[in-house]
Parts: structure tokens; sequence; C-alpha cells
């Protein structure tokens, strides 16, 4: 009895079934395996195992990129990314320093009121008398001075004495102006004698000395004083002015050491003096400033 397609059960290999029958030479009895056909099958498998491996990696590599597709449009999706016609022009966009940056400026010094009383080509404000001693009355450190006369003159030595006229004349004194101012009976003469230069008065003020002495002025109720008796007297000069001052008693009583209130009225007039003269560079040179 033979089992040929005609008899008995028929059994197809297949090679992804276990246990299926393998293909053999039917064309023997010696039951020999077809070699070439397990060759062929074996590598149909292996080529489609090779076949589904590639195809599962594809996939998975398209589901990777769908997914960094998916988050790079998500986190793309936000406000503060928009097309680039939406951003504002390169010269809109701030730059990143917030600091403000400013233009270089270069300030004009501060004007030296010293300037405008050193040279008369800039002193130019009005001079006289009561520019420097206006009012009736003067008030100084809690003593009230009545003033007493004025004089002012371009003949420098008729209003000096002893060493002084010639001083004045030798450096070109162009004016001198004199006030007188009581205080019970003390009375002190200042004098203000007026050069072209700073030089000349500071050259003119290191020509005095102790007999360098302004005349006293008296009048308008003033008696006559410090003509005869003792006196104190001070020289100073600031810019292009030298001043003197004259104090003593209008009763004629000499001046001693111990009238402490002849020298203190000597020198809070001259301390004024000098006040006055600064207050008239300053006034000179802040007007200078505002129209410059």
């Amino acid at each position: 009895m033979s089992f040929g397609q005609q008899g008995g059960p028929q059994s197809q290999w297949d090679p992804w079934k276990p246990h299926s029958q393998q293909p053999w030479n039917g064309g023997g009895s010696s039951q020999t395996p077809d070699w070439a056909a397990l060759a062929e099958a074996s590598e149909s498998r292996a080529k489609r195992r090779r076949m589904l491996f590639i195809g599962g990696g594809a996939l998975a590599t398209v589901g990777i990129a769908a997914a960094v597709a998916v988050a790079v449009v998500s986190a793309n999706d936000g406000p503060a990314n928009k097309p680039t016609a939406q951003l504002p022009a390169t010269a809109d966009i701030p730059s990143g320093s917030t600091e403000p940056s400013f233009a270089p400026t270069s300030a004009p010094p501060p004007l030296n009121p010293d300037d405008f009383i050193s040279s008369a080509k800039k002193d130019t404000a009005p001079l006289s008398p009561d520019s420097f001693f206006g009012g009736k009355q003067l008030t100084l450190a809690g003593t009230v001075y009545k003033k007493g006369p004025t004089d002012d003159t371009e003949k420098c030595a008729t209003g000096a004495l002893k060493t002084l006229p010639k001083i004045l004349e030798a450096n070109d004194c162009t004016r001198l102006m004199r006030v007188t101012y009581v205080d019970g009976g003390v009375a002190v003469t200042i004098g203000v004698a007026v050069f072209d230069t700073e030089a000349q008065a500071a050259k003119a003020k290191s020509e005095t000395d102790d007999k360098s002495i302004v005349r006293s002025l008296a009048g308008d109720g003033v008696k006559p004083f410090c003509n005869a008796a003792v006196c104190r007297s001070t020289r100073n000069y600031y810019g292009r002015y030298a001043y003197f001052t004259v104090a003593g008693f209008t009763n004629g009583k000499n001046v001693t050491e111990k009238d402490t209130k002849v020298f203190q009225a000597g020198d809070a007039l001259q301390q004024h003096t000098f006040d006055q003269i600064r207050r008239r560079g300053q006034t000179q040179a802040s007007a200078a400033a505002q129209t410059g």
C-alpha cells in the first residue's frame, strides 16, 4: 500500500507552522531530505524576518517623527512666537541694554566774581559812594551807625594825608570816595581809592605805612575829628580797590589800645567795605551768566 497523492492524508509544510512536515524528495524511497528545498525555505524565512524588522522600524521612526512634530508645533504655538510678518522692524526692537544714553555735554565753568572787580574793562556797573554805602544808617553786629557826609573826587591826593597822597598819585588813582559814620562820640571815615587794575591797587597798598592815612570827613552834624588827636587807621585792598579807615573821638580825645569801641567800629566798617566790593563782583558775574 503506497501513500501518494491519491490516498492517505495530505500534509502541506508551512515554514511558519510548528510541527508541520517538511518536504522530502518523493521520487525516491531513501527518504533523503531535499536539501535544495530546505535551503530555499530557510532563505525565504530569513528574508521575511528582515522585511518585518525593517517595516516595524520604519513604523516606529514614523511614530517618533510624528511625536516630535507635534511637540514642535505645541512649543511654537505660544504668543511669544509670532510669524516674521508680525514682528516689528529691526529699528523698532529695543536693545538689550536698559541704561539710558546721553550725548556728552560740557557745561561752561562758573564766572568768577573777582574777575569783574579786577579790571575797569569788566567792572562796568554804576559806581558812586551810594553804591557802596547806601541808606541813612548801617547796622553791623548789633550796632547802628548813622551816616554822615560823603565825598567823591577824581583828585585822590586831596582826600589823603601824610604819605598816602603821593602813593595814590604814583599808582594812577582815578577816584577817591569817602563817607563818615557815627556811633555816639565815635566817628569813622572810610575812603575807597579806585584804580584801573588790581595790580595798581595791590602795589599802592604794598607801599603804604602807618603814616598813610585817609583824611577824615566832617560836616552834616559831624564835628571835625582826627585832625590833631591820635586816631586808629587801617588799610587794605580787594580787586582794583584800595580802602582805608580812620576812627577816633569827635571830642578830640586820643585813641588808646583800651578804646575797644573805636577798634570795633573801624574793623566792622572795614569788613563792610570789603563785603560791598565782593558783592559788586558777584552781582556783575551773575548778570553776565544770565545774558551769556
